[in-house]
């Protein structure tokens, strides 16, 4: 069974949520703003309660993805990473928009609760004192995930190094969620980046 977790951490994590919130208001989230089907997107167009509901969408799906990679490999942690990383592609590459999707902050969240919630904490710690400071929720999201793979190696086994594929899967996923945000360093660099600000 072990050969499905792929399969479904996939398929869990390419469902876009924030897209189809918007599209229940009868808009659709990729003429709008950045384009991007995240939480920051779907919160500057279509307001704070459908962006906190994308961003606890699309965090649920990771965690769900691990957790059922969990119970089907009975907690084996590479089928677990295994999942998460499917799962954060899924969510940046989705099927159903054509591969065109998120840029995986949120899913990425989700997906290191069942693994390392401690990282997790840190991540989201850093995130907010980024985003109070300079008000750029890209900026914040791009240090939160640089900082990633540094705070899964100390707080996943504190005094022990984690297993290899532990490491290597969470810097993957850190390199995958930078990757996604390329436009916004540009913008960042170039002092054209939209400040995170709440629609009514």
């Amino acid at each position: 069974m072990n050969w499905l977790i792929p399969v479904i951490a996939y398929f869990l994590g390419s469902i876009p949520f924030g897209f189809l919130i918007v599209k229940a208001r009868g808009a659709d989230i990729r003429a709008a703003g950045s384009g991007n089907i995240g939480a920051a997107n779907v919160t500057r167009n279509a307001g704070a309660l459908a962006g906190i509901l994308t961003l606890l969408l699309d965090a649920g799906k990771g965690y769900l993805a691990v957790w059922i990679a969990g119970r089907i490999a009975n907690g084996e942690i590479k089928w677990m990473m295994a999942a998460a990383v499917l799962a954060v592609i899924g969510h940046i590459f989705p099927i159903w928009l054509g591969f065109k999707g998120g840029k995986g902050v949120a899913t990425g969240l989700g997906v290191f609760l069942p693994i390392c919630p401690e990282a997790v904490a840190a991540g989201i710690v850093l995130w907010v004192l980024v985003v109070a400071f300079w008000r750029y929720s890209s900026l914040g999201s791009v240090v939160a995930a640089a900082a990633l793979p540094v705070f899964v190696y100390l707080l996943y086994a504190p005094r022990h190094a984690p297993p290899p594929y532990v490491s290597m899967g969470t810097v993957l996923i850190a390199l995958l969620v930078i990757a996604k945000h390329r436009s916004n360093i540009e913008r960042l660099i170039a002092g054209e980046e939209n400040r995170l600000t709440l629609r009514r």
